[in-house]
């Protein structure tokens, strides 16, 4: 080989160990340097990084969120009964060392204990639970709880679990009926107490309301048998001082009246003697005549 040749090789190799050297770490993952496969170097930031050539390795993880979504679990209530609950994890690594120091960093190792860790805190706070309770009970607070619980089971794994959510609650063919049965029973029970309720209370207004009709009617004709006799009062009032200034004038007018009020109707009989006093003014009519 001549000394071009050489030239061209020693480039070639120095690029090549310039390009070994160098790493780029996204905001999508994790990096390790390894050492002669010893972890030497966990905590990197996002960006361009040099490592040693040829001696030192790279591996990069997704700190993405994963999910987990396994097959149903059967899983046994406080009355030994069983459903059949479908649950997925959602989870994202935050120390990349502890995750591979726990899993050889395996996704595939780390969901294996996942899943089993999941099955055992559904099993813990199911198995502290009525059918009951669990299919129509508060489903949040439930699931709050096994996400703390999950969280804290999973620290030596090096994740974070964002969600620890039941998807669905299966029951068995002949547990189901009667529970749906049970609880249907329950619903129309407090149905039946608040219209119960419902009822007297409408029993209390009306008698309210009854009540207060009676005062007011009382209190009404009260008032209004104070204006009558008021009324009769000052009626009476003008009628005496009318008959005090002409008793003739107030006496024939009064018959007058009487006169039109009992001959009103043609049909009327009424027999009486012609020299009553009734007939007073008819009676001079004709003697004037």
């Amino acid at each position: 080989m001549n000394k071009s040749t050489y030239s061209v090789l020693f480039g070639a190799l120095i690029f090549g160990l310039l390009i070994n050297s160098v790493f780029i770490v996204n905001e999508k993952e994790k990096a390790i340097v390894f050492q002669f496969g010893e972890a030497v170097r966990t905590d990197i930031d996002v960006g361009f990084h040099f490592k040693l050539p040829i001696i030192q390795d790279v591996k990069k993880y997704d700190s993405r969120i994963q999910t987990l979504d396994e097959e149903p679990d059967r899983i046994l209530t406080v009355e030994s009964k069983y459903l059949l609950v479908d649950s997925f994890i959602k989870y994202r690594i935050v120390d990349v060392l502890t995750f591979y120091k726990a899993n050889n960093g395996s996704f595939n190792s780390l969901n294996s204990l996942l899943g089993q860790r999941s099955e055992f805190v559904l099993k813990n706070n199911f198995g502290k639970r009525t059918v009951q309770e669990v299919v129509s009970g508060e489903r949040d607070e439930l699931m709050s709880i096994m996400l703390s619980s999950l969280n804290d089971s999973v620290v030596d794994l090096g994740v974070e679990i964002i969600d620890f959510r039941v998807k669905r609650i299966d029951l068995p063919s002949n547990l189901s009926n009667s529970v749906y049965e049970r609880m249907r029973t329950e619903r129309n029970r407090l149905a039946e107490e608040l219209r119960s309720e419902g009822k007297e209370i409408a029993r209390e207004i009306r008698a309210i309301a009854d009540k207060d009709k009676v005062v007011i009617l009382a209190e009404a004709y009260k008032q209004a048998e104070q204006l009558r006799g008021e009324g009769d009062a000052e009626a009476a009032g003008i009628y005496a001082e009318s008959f005090s200034q002409d008793p003739e004038f107030y006496e024939f007018t009064r018959s007058m009246k009487a006169y039109v009020e009992t001959f009103e109707n043609k049909s009327d009989v009424m027999l009486i003697d012609t020299d009553s006093e009734f007939f007073k003014y008819l009676n001079d009519k004709k003697d004037q005549e």
